[in-house]
């Protein structure tokens, strides 16, 4: 009976032991996630900053005059420092969306699938994931300038040196053609893990040739032989020719995944934000059409914008419209019009891209136009006003170069409610003007300073970076904004 007893102690000790080191085990979570769930969510998280108006994360959409502050306008001023949004961009970009892609391309790599039709596929994803790197890589470069690059993703290096910004640019574009080449568009990639092109590879082809245009004529005044060849390159391999090819992100109706701006706007019940005076006063000078389709009109009628860095009573000025702030609102990386400028901005400097700068600033145009929900006689009349010709405003201009003047007025309005790309746009033409901000905490910005984690834990880095640049200070302009 004793042995017995004994016995029964020793399994009831036994399991108690097993029971004990099973309450440690996480039997609700995958032990690993996979490369493509990775990918899902890095690119949502691209994204969300490079749309969002929230001004936690991102306050180009202010910078770029589109909108305006209403009573908090401290951002409208370009003050960096107090919700310490450089330190939001540079986190989100290294951390959400460039680490899990380089996480999200290793596990595929290194991934065994049982179907030949799904291990097919995995070259391809990783070219889609290079080229979303390479995307990622040349906003930071635009924002910041010298940068962490080759050891950015250096998991043991937590002090990681910063790169020359036209040095790591031009190392971008020469992955970019790379994966170009790369891609075989008779095969998929993603598929449904891809909430911008479901996994069509010439798609995600199309879009890569038509960033490394947009990278090209970024280097225009700063190294033109390498620009001319970029730009003629890229338009080679196969750009955006309709609307149906631009980069949107499908947003769904219910939060968390709604259009950020809808959350910003409608799903956070305040009133923060009304039309800037500075785009409300141009599109009614030129009578552009797109005007109920960005904003909805005052009470009595007409579109009326809140002064730049000024509190804006919200029931006195215009509001974003309706599809602005749509849930399900298209997170636009890229466009068709914005393609068809930069054709036009490569045939101002005689690049060899086909057509002439008047053709692709009219499709450019016209493409804005009907892609928000206008009609194509609704573009057909705009352009016929001498204000809007392309000849006839070049021949009005004072500018010292006509064409940035007039395009880079026109884009700037096609590239409204896209407040990072509008920024860059504005410094690289110098046009339109942006209107002196009422309290502004400096001239307008030319760069994002860098993050004051960066300044006080990798200090030793960021003083070498900033000697390279000149300073960090928001004035500063960066290597390829010479003009």
């Amino acid at each position: 009976m004793k042995k017995i007893l004994i016995l029964i102690a020793a399994v009831i000790i036994t399991s108690c032991s097993d029971n004990l080191e099973g309450l440690n085990k996480n039997i609700k979570d995958p032990s690993a996630v996979p490369g493509e769930s990775l990918f899902t969510g890095a690119q949502k998280n691209l994204v969300d900053q490079m749309v969002d108006l929230n001004v936690n994360n991102n306050n180009a959409k202010l910078w770029a005059q589109y909108l305006q502050e209403t009573t908090y306008t401290d951002e409208s001023n370009y003050d960096q420092v107090t919700r310490n949004i450089p330190g939001t961009h540079w986190s989100v970009l290294y951390k959400d969306v460039l680490k899990d892609l380089d996480e999200a391309g290793k596990v595929i790599s290194a991934t065994t699938y049982s179907l030949p039709s799904d291990a097919e596929l995995t070259a391809n994803k990783l070219q889609v994931i290079e080229i979303l790197k390479v995307y990622t890589y040349s906003v930071l470069v635009e924002t910041f300038g010298d940068v962490p690059y080759t050891e950015s993703l250096d998991i043991d290096n937590l002090l990681p040196k910063y790169d020359d910004g036209l040095t790591v640019y031009k190392d971008l574009i020469s992955r970019l053609t790379v994966a170009i080449n790369a891609l075989d568009t008779s095969k998929g990639s993603f598929g449904s893990a891809d909430n911008i092109y479901s996994g069509d590879t010439t798609n995600w082809k199309k879009f890569a040739a038509s960033l490394k245009l947009r990278m090209g004529i970024l280097l225009s005044d700063v190294d033109n032989t390498l620009a001319k060849s970029t730009v003629e390159s890229a338009v080679t391999s196969g750009v955006f020719t309709s609307s149906s090819d631009n980069a949107n992100f499908t947003y769904l109706s219910a939060d968390p995944n709604t259009h950020p701006v809808h959350a910003n706007l409608v799903l956070s019940g305040r009133h923060d934000f009304v039309a800037a005076e500075t785009i409300v006063d141009m599109m009614n000078t030129l009578n552009d059409p797109r005007r109920p389709l960005y904003f909805l009109e005052v009470s009595g009628g007409g579109y009326l914008g809140g002064g730049i860095g000024a509190t804006s009573n919200y029931a006195t000025y215009s509001h974003v419209s309706a599809q602005v702030e749509a849930a399900q609102a298209p997170g636009v990386i890229l466009d068709y019009s914005e393609v068809e400028f930069l054709l036009a901005e490569a045939s101002a400097r005689t690049f060899a891209v086909g057509g002439t700068a008047k053709s692709h600033y009219d499709a450019a145009i016209t493409a804005s136009i009907v892609n928000w929900g206008g009609t194509s006689l609704e573009a057909t009349t705009y352009l016929t006003q001498a204000t809007v010709d392309y000849t006839a405003a070049l021949a009005t201009s004072t500018a010292t170069t006509p064409w940035k003047e007039v395009i880079g007025n026109q884009k700037w309005l096609a590239l409204y409610n896209r407040g990072l790309e509008s920024w860059t746009s504005i410094r690289l033409l110098d046009f339109p003007t942006m209107r002196a901000a009422a309290d502004g905490l400096s001239g307008y910005p030319n760069k994002y300073t860098y993050p004051v984690i960066e300044q006080t834990l990798n200090g030793t880095n960021y003083q070498a970076a900033v000697s390279a640049i000149g300073t960090d200070t928001a004035e500063q302009k960066l290597f390829w904004d010479k003009n």
